[in-house]
């Protein structure tokens, strides 16, 4: 294969590999769980804060759902879902706030 060809697939394959795609579950929840996420939210139940299913329902077909996720994920909030803050996450990697937003999206 010539050289040239050989960049432009594995550009490809690269470009490909990084939409926006559902995290894989299982990695995800352990991400949540290392990063304290679980501490106050289940995926399927209200316990401090909002499940997560909950959240992905309240967002579904949203466009913009994922950046405001992040955002709130990265920064905190209030009021949304009642009046218990949400602290912000300022220890979670930018990636791995995507990956959980991603993850949390995904759930039905």
């Amino acid at each position: 294969m010539k050289p040239i060809v050989a960049v432009l697939l594995a550009a490809a394959g690269i470009a490909l590999g990084t939409g926006s795609q559902a995290a894989d579950p299982k990695a995800a929840e352990e991400l949540a769980k290392k990063s304290a996420c679980l501490a106050c939210h289940t995926v399927d139940k209200k316990l401090v804060g909002p499940g997560y299913k909950d959240v992905a329902a309240k967002y579904r077909g949203q466009k913009d759902a994922e950046a405001k996720l992040i955002d709130k994920v990265k920064k905190g909030g209030q009021g949304v879902w009642g009046q218990v803050p949400m602290p912000p996450n300022s220890n979670v990697s930018d990636a791995d706030i995507k990956t959980l937003v991603e993850w949390i999206l995904s759930l039905k």
